[in-house]
């Protein structure tokens, strides 16, 4: 085919039209309606309400604390009654002088000190269920988080996707109409194409991974799993202080996992306590009281009372007692070693996360600063360039996809940021943003 005109003047006015409307598409929407979007905090306050494993640690917590008083109780004392030296030739009562009618009581008191230590045992029972519902607590917010931030990525990215599909759809009209009238190649064309089934194919994956952190959100909120999930706000750059020294120092102090810890090393301590007081003997008190019938000639005779303690003989101590002793013991070195290895957890994942934080926040500032600015600019000028011919075709393409490509480094910056600060937060003992 052969072309008598290089430069058409309306086919140049088309181009001219269809640029200013790419630049139009490139502007943010004003006339959309935006979708009804949740906060965070109402997300972590819901999760916090209705999340079923929170409620379970709940009702954990709350069953420890009613242990604590009946472990420090007497145990409940006997009551006996019955007849005592019956003759069996006679079954009378008047016949023999030890002959009587009796009832009776016994409690057992356990040695001193050891009521307290068993409350003591079951008040730190409690201390270390109550820190574990902290600790619930704060997961099942990181896990909200964590899913809030993946959802809005995608929803985000999808956005980012359709507006850069748009404006490549723009480019496609710009090099087929240049095509048709010979000022541009087939291979403009192809490559719009391309890269606009590109964006087809990335809208269809993350059309893909949406559903799954609705599902992630939903679970976290403790909804049905057939609920809707929220829609998350637009991702923000929430900048925080990431002192690694305060934020560890924090943790150690106030990370309920390591707390319970603490709780339980003190509970391991009172139950060696305990057992070693298991070799005291326990005391059983009994009284009773014995009435007698008259004799068969009438005289009478006095009722008599009992009173009488008994003692158990810790015989079996090294094979009863010692074992149980070796025992506590273990379960305090184990308390201990877990908490000195919770610990070094925290402070090496801390170390972790506030290293990604600190480059995603150093990545997204930089895109927000420097190089999403640069880019946006760099397409300003490509198209008033590419109006009058001075840059091809390809340029102008590359230049569009360098802003896309930033958009999206920029908003997984944020969003790897914002889920990183939520591992601190669980990391340190805090539950919301």
């Amino acid at each position: 085919m052969r072309f008598t005109r290089t430069y058409a003047p309306y086919p140049a006015r088309r181009a001219i039209l269809a640029i200013l409307v790419l630049a139009a598409a490139m502007l943010p929407p004003t006339g959309a309606a935006a979708p009804v979007t949740t906060p965070l905090q109402a997300i972590i306050r819901e999760a916090q309400q209705n999340n079923p494993e929170i409620r379970a640690a709940r009702s954990e917590k709350e069953a420890a604390e009613q242990r604590i008083a009946p472990a420090g109780a007497l145990d409940d004392p006997m009551l006996e009654a019955g007849v005592i030296s019956v003759p069996v030739d006679s079954f009378r009562f008047d016949r023999e002088d030890m002959t009587m009618k009796m009832i009776g009581m016994s409690q057992r008191f356990p040695y001193p000190g050891k009521r307290g230590l068993r409350q003591d045992v079951a008040a730190k029972d409690a201390q270390s269920a109550g820190y574990g519902f902290q600790e619930t607590l704060n997961r099942v917010a990181r896990e909200a988080k964590v899913a809030y931030f993946d959802l809005a990525l995608v929803i985000e990215s999808a956005r980012l996707v359709e507006k850069n599909k748009l404006i490549l759809g723009q480019f496609l009209k710009i090099a087929d109409g240049r095509y048709s009238v010979g000022q541009g190649s087939q291979a403009d064309v192809l490559k719009a194409q391309t890269q606009l089934s590109k964006m087809t194919d990335e809208l269809i994956k993350l059309g893909r991974e949406r559903p799954m952190f609705e599902a992630e959100l939903v679970r976290a909120l403790g909804r049905s799993s057939d609920a809707a999930a929220p829609v998350p706000e637009t991702l923000q750059l929430r900048e925080a202080p990431l002192s690694f020294d305060e934020l560890r120092e924090r943790g150690l102090r106030e990370r309920p996992q390591l707390l319970a810890l603490q709780s339980v090393i003190a509970r391991a301590e009172k139950s060696l306590e305990l057992m070693r007081k298991e070799s005291y003997p326990d005391f059983d008190v009994r009284f009773s009281y014995g009435q007698r019938d008259r004799m068969p000639d009438g005289t009478r005779r006095s009722d008599m009372v009992n009173l009488t303690v008994a003692i158990n003989l810790p015989v079996w101590r090294e094979t009863k007692v010692g074992p149980r002793i070796a025992e506590a013991q273990a379960m305090r070195d184990q308390a201990l070693n877990m908490y000195q290895a919770q610990r070094n957890e925290v402070g090496m994942k801390l170390r972790q996360q506030v290293a990604s934080a600190r480059q995603n926040l150093l990545s997204a500032r930089l895109y927000r600063n420097d190089i999403l600015p640069q880019a946006r600019l760099t397409v300003e000028a490509a198209l008033a360039a590419y109006r009058v011919n001075r840059v091809d075709f390809f340029t102008l393409l590359d230049n569009q996809m360098t802003v896309y490509t930033s958009e999206i480094a920029y908003v997984n910056a944020v969003a790897n940021y914002n889920k990183a600060l939520a591992e601190i937060d669980l990391l340190t003992g805090q539950s919301s943003m």
